[in-house]
């Protein structure tokens, strides 16, 4: 076995008038490897215990909210690489718009399973034409994906944003006028999210939205996206 080196060292100081302060034991780095080791696995342990907390967190009034004719959930789309799309994209040709990537494409299904957490098991989902909001809505997996125009990105022709905003509203308001005990979830667009409840949000995140009998914005809680 290793011996352990250790330093006596006796200290005196007689301008502070202190006496023998006793002796010191000094460990070597090469002992203190194992133990710095196992700090860092502790850690890492805390860590991960926390994230996996963070993630699974349950939020008791969302499902409940949901139901109620007066709440909807806009989800802005999942990860997808660049800003806007390519120059000439077609909504019908996934292939020339920017989309999801494999980051994206993880992030769907986790947040589908984290609103599983929540209690919501199933959900009417509508998504904006882009090919990014239709994967992030079907990877989801809480029920078939109806598209709606009315939630299409106006980010090439900012313009179109109060126009759009009212296309909106009279979907919140047709969608909830027909008493469906079912969650409403819309992904969409950052631009349009931003331009109904005012909050700019990052991908992945949701805003659980209050509305009027109009389907006008009322208030709003953010739910940041739920990735670890």
């Amino acid at each position: 076995m290793a011996q352990i080196k250790i330093f006596r060292l006796r200290a005196r100081n007689t301008k502070l008038g202190l006496a023998n302060l006793g002796d010191l034991q000094y460990t070597s780095p090469n002992q203190l490897n194992p133990i710095m080791k196992l700090l860092k696995i502790i850690t890492l342990l805390l860590v991960g215990l926390f994230s996996t907390l963070t993630t699974t967190t349950v939020f008791a009034d969302l499902a409940k909210d949901l139901t109620d004719g007066q709440h909807v959930l806009m989800m802005r789309h999942a990860d997808a690489p660049g800003i806007g799309d390519p120059p000439g994209y077609q909504l019908n040709q996934c292939s020339t718009q920017r989309n999801l990537g494999e980051l994206g494409e993880k992030e769907s299904g986790l947040i589908g399973q984290w609103l599983k957490n929540q209690g919501i098991t199933s959900a009417r989902v509508l998504s904006s034409p882009w090919c990014r909001c239709l994967d992030t809505a079907s990877l989801l997996n809480l029920g078939s994906v109806t598209g709606a125009p009315e939630l299409g990105s106006f980010f090439d022709n900012m313009s179109l944003e109060k126009q759009q905003t009212r296309n909106l509203e009279k979907l919140i308001k047709n969608k909830l006028a027909s008493g469906s005990k079912t969650p409403l979830i819309l992904v969409t667009h950052h631009v349009n999210i931003q331009a109904f409840t005012g909050k700019a949000v990052s991908v992945g995140d949701m805003v659980l939205v209050k509305v009027n009998q109009n389907g006008q914005y009322v208030s709003h809680q953010h739910y940041p996206n739920p990735r670890i």
